[in-house]
């Protein structure tokens, strides 16, 4: 049986987040080869990162949080791809959910709200870096027109392995 989505409102988010979003991603630093950091933050260190994420423009931030309780239940991102000048028009995408929200449509109900945000603006390319194996997130990223482009091998080492990294492409704002 698939557990219930909670009844969760996707908005821009805020520095009142900031804590809840560390606390989410420090899951995932500690547990998971998901991220290659290997070190937990704290919310201040974590504040360029959160400050890095203007309301408008590619670059955004998009909150899910539970309507009931107020807990925020995960988050995605469209941060820059590369930093070089060619590269503006193209947007590497993550979502994470706080463990106990995932599995539940919370990062779908997350990046329909990120790529309608990002309807309209100047970016012509989404790219994802999906560290292996992570079926549940290859599902999702191919729910959402990405596909498959190529696999780094061994790329990262954490936990005392290497991992390797799927990389996916989606196309956006054709013109």
């Amino acid at each position: 049986m698939v557990p219930r989505r909670p009844e969760a409102q996707v908005r821009t988010g805020t520095e009142d987040d900031l804590a809840a979003l560390t606390d989410i991603y420090n899951h995932y630093v500690r547990e998971t080869p998901i991220t290659f950091d290997t070190r937990t933050f704290t919310p201040e260190q974590r504040r360029p990162w959160f400050l890095s994420y203007p309301e408008d423009g590619p670059h955004r931030l998009r909150v899910a949080q539970d309507v009931r309780s107020g807990l925020v239940l995960g988050y995605a991102t469209s941060g820059p791809f590369r930093p070089k000048p060619a590269y503006s028009t193209s947007v590497e995408v993550t979502v994470y959910c706080a463990p106990e929200a995932a599995g539940r449509g919370i990062g779908t109900l997350l990046y329909e709200a990120l790529f309608k945000a990002l309807e309209g603006e100047d970016v012509h390319r989404a790219y994802a870096g999906i560290a292996q194996p992570n079926d549940a997130s290859e599902r999702l990223h191919e729910r959402f027109g990405f596909r498959h482009i190529g696999t780094y091998a061994e790329v990262g080492r954490k936990f005392g392995r290497y991992w390797d990294v799927a990389w996916y492409e989606k196309a956006l704002n054709e013109s």
